[in-house]
């Protein structure tokens, strides 16, 4: 093995982490006898040789030794060099990636273009690995075939093949997904594909594996997807809970003597995958060459000569890699589960149901309520993701998310308190809930964390997120502490006049915060709450913030006192001689800070004006943005800059166009050009559409029948939230689509200037 790994010029190529001459080493530990060194150069591999789904040159070397140890039986845990392998050849580089690549990456690209090509290459041995005495090789086979080989009517046969002799329940449904991939990747073949996922669907005799059956039709054929696909899956879900309480927590497989194959599917000549137009098929395997009569359902095999799953995956111990604690988390997370695959198939039908939005929130009802507490947490996630992404009445599932607050398993309860705390005003539903969870666990208002600030728990901040008073007495109480948690100021916000008693507090401990280096973390929160409630009485304290900031992050916490003694307004009258002196300094982020300010306090617009301007020829686009902000609040007295305003409208950045335009309308009263150009950002950058509804909002009705409306209509009736994004989220994206909408309607009935929240 490794025939000349020593003659490759490992050092002259570089990976992540530098030189690659560690690499053969790395190769050689995935060979060992010790579990814990195969684990240890798996880890490797992924963290620096492939880093990140990267092809570096010494990436591409590695392939004919990945291949070696993929075919030689004596290899331990090889199906994890599979998913290695599949992982490195498996990056498609479509018309629209090749035509964004800079000379930069033109590299990269050629690394992955020739990952693909090599790893295509030598991917018929996949075909060899299907039926491997090792669970963990036919595990990671299917899909490796399905997303690697050139000829997927070959593969889709021989995934046909295999699925009515093999007797690990995890493998069939890996090569159930594998075919799913094929007609994702393939779409002349979908049509075929379907029809037999379908009849897989209605006919398999293993419950799960109809479920992974509808599963993939819904990715790759939802068209076919029964129309009671709810009590359908809810069916099957209870079918799997009896059978794993029979078996012990265990689901039994399907065996000889149950009258059908664990496919259950008699394979017919109409129901064949045909050939697609660069395909060459194979000869029809055994178990698919029939003619047009009806068969005899295939005999499942005797599972017992070949070991159980757990068992023939290979020996892992808990390592201190990355691959080790992904592990150890997973075996954790499925500790106890009868079937710890159900969770992936309910995600992958999700994935598929996409906007389906009824059918969705009611199996995930059904889910919720289960008598399966591991069915349940994962409801709860999936609600979590379903709601982040797509707009529908939740009212049903929010409070049901709810009431799992009140189980004793604690991942159960915690889980469904991080979902609510991302819901914001739609976790009312769930109030009560909450505030029974905080009246119950004290313990749990503040979270501590080794590297870091406390924070509040998520029941705190999900309570406070609705506006209910009831969650007072946590953030009271969470004041009182040492180092007070750094989102309470945000929480108070939150609640509004409601936090209105905490404000003395606040005070205290602002007038409590020592002036050195570390005085704006202690003082931030602090500041934000009293800023939120505009607790004038609290200039003061403020003031001695302003004036003695020290050094380090002192403009940091100049920000922060300005903006607070800005939304105290009049109140902070006395500190007038010290915004006086601040905006002396024309052009910069602290004149047109303390600018703002002043305005807030005195309304002396001759005084800020000046200095207003100066900062909106400012080199720092963040600092023209700020200064074209602070001119809008001026309104009409502002109204001399209007032309300079104009002339950012055409400005390279859209963020600065839009609040020049937005500000150009506040001080000229036009709206015209305003909307012109703000309908333009709109289409252009999803992320401004808040910014622009609040000004159409507060410019009044907006004309029925104009662009305006339209942009407006189109938004309500779009299902997708606005901000929705593939891969990842923002933990306020749910309350920032929901403010859209209601500006949206705001605009639309005439709410008018001033009324936006």
């Amino acid at each position: 093995m490794f025939s000349g790994i020593d003659e490759v010029d490992w050092a002259s190529m570089e990976h992540a982490y530098g030189p690659a001459d560690d690499v053969p080493e790395l190769l050689r530990g995935l060979a060992s006898d010790d579990p814990a060194e195969r684990e240890a150069a798996l880890d490797g591999m992924y963290g620096a040789v492939h880093h990140q789904g990267d092809v570096y040159a010494c990436t591409l070397a590695c392939i004919p030794f990945l291949f070696e140890l993929v075919v030689d039986p004596g290899v331990q845990d090889r199906g994890g060099v599979v998913e290695l392998l599949t992982s490195i050849g498996g990056f498609d580089l479509d018309e629209d990636d090749e035509a964004e690549i800079d000379e930069d990456e033109i590299e990269g690209a050629a690394n992955y273009a020739m990952a693909a090509a090599a790893v295509t290459a030598g991917a018929g041995v996949f075909f060899e690995l299907i039926a491997d005495e090792d669970p963990g090789v036919r595990l990671a086979a299917p899909l490796a075939l399905a997303t690697l080989h050139r000829h997927p009517v070959r593969v889709l046969a021989l995934l046909r093949e295999r699925l009515p002799v093999e007797p690990d329940e995890e493998v069939r449904l890996a090569l159930v997904e594998a075919a799913g991939r094929v007609a994702l990747r393939h779409r002349p073949l979908a049509e075929r594909v379907g029809k037999w996922l379908g009849l897989l669907a209605s006919r398999a005799d293993s419950p799960g594996l109809r479920l992974a059956a509808l599963a993939q039709l819904a990715r790759c054929s939802p068209d076919g997807l029964p129309g009671d696909v709810v009590p359908v899956v809810s069916g099957l879900l209870r079918e799997m809970r009896s059978a794993s309480e029979q078996s012990g927590g265990r689901e039994e497989p399907t065996g000889p003597g149950t009258g059908a194959s664990p496919g259950g599917i008699p394979a017919r000549e109409d129901d064949e995958p045909e050939p697609g137009p660069d395909t060459t098929p194979a000869p029809a395997p055994a178990a698919a060459a029939v003619d047009s009569d009806p068969v005899e359902p295939v005999q499942a095999v005797d599972p017992e000569p070949v070991a159980p799953a757990e068992a023939g995956r290979g020996e892992h111990v808990a390592t201190p890699t990355l691959v080790g604690q992904l592990r150890s988390l997973s075996a954790q997370e499925n500790a106890g589960r009868g079937t710890p695959w159900a969770a992936d198939l309910l995600r992958t039908l999700h994935v598929g149901l996409d906007d389906r939005v009824g059918d969705r929130t009611a199996l995930l009802a059904d889910q919720l309520r289960s008598p399966d507490r591991h069915q349940r947490i994962d409801a709860v996630r999936m609600s979590g993701g379903l709601i982040r992404a797509w707009r529908g009445p939740y009212e049903e599932l929010v409070a049901l998310v709810g009431e799992q607050l009140a189980d004793p398993e604690p991942r159960l309860a915690e889980a469904a308190s991080h979902v609510l705390e991302e819901l914001f005003g739609l976790a009312a539903p769930a109030a009560d809930a909450l505030a029974a969870r905080l009246a119950a666990d004290p313990g749990g208002w503040v979270k501590t964390w080794a590297g870091g600030p406390p924070g509040l728990g998520s029941a705190v901040k999900a309570l406070a997120r609705i506006g209910d008073a009831r969650a007072v007495p946590a953030l009271a109480a969470a004041l009182e502490r040492e180092q007070v948690a750094h989102d309470v100021g945000f929480a108070v916000g939150c609640l509004g006049a409601a936090a209105r008693p905490l404000a003395g507090v606040l005070r205290r401990r602002l007038a409590d915060v020592e002036l050195d280096e570390n005085a704006y973390d202690r003082a931030s929160p602090l500041l934000a709450g009293l800023t939120a409630l505009r607790a004038g009485e609290a200039a003061p304290e403020v003031l001695r913030m302003l004036r003695g900031a020290p050094e380090y992050r002192g403009e940091w916490l100049r920000t922060a006192a300005l903006r607070a003694l800005g939304a105290f307004g009049p109140a902070a009258r006395d500190a007038v001689p010290e915004l006086r002196a601040l905006i002396r300094r024309p052009g910069t982020a602290s004149a047109t800070e303390a600018a703002e300010a002043l305005w807030a306090v005195s309304g002396d617009a001759d005084a800020v004006l000046p200095v207003l301007i100066e900062g909106l020829q400012s080199d720092q686009v963040h600092d023209r943005r700020s200064a074209a902000v602070a001119l809008g609040a001026l309104g009409p007295r502002a109204a001399v800059v209007a032309p300079r305003l104009r002339g950012l409208l055409a400005h390279d950045e859209l963020w600065l166009r839009v609040d020049a335009a937005i500000a150009l309308w506040e001080v000229s009263g036009r709206s015209r050009e305003t909307v012109a150009a703000l309908l333009t950002a709109w289409e252009q950058n999803r992320h401004v559409r808040v910014r622009v509804a609040e000004c159409l909002a507060r410019m009044g009705p907006v004309p029925e029948g104009s662009a305006a409306a339209h942009v407006l209509r189109s938004e309500l009736v779009s299902v997708r939230r606005h901000n929705a994004m593939d891969g990842g989220y923002g933990s306020h994206d749910i309350h920032e689509d929901e403010k859209l909408l209601t500006l949206c309607r705001q605009a639309l009935r005439g709410a008018g200037k001033g009324s936006t929240p």
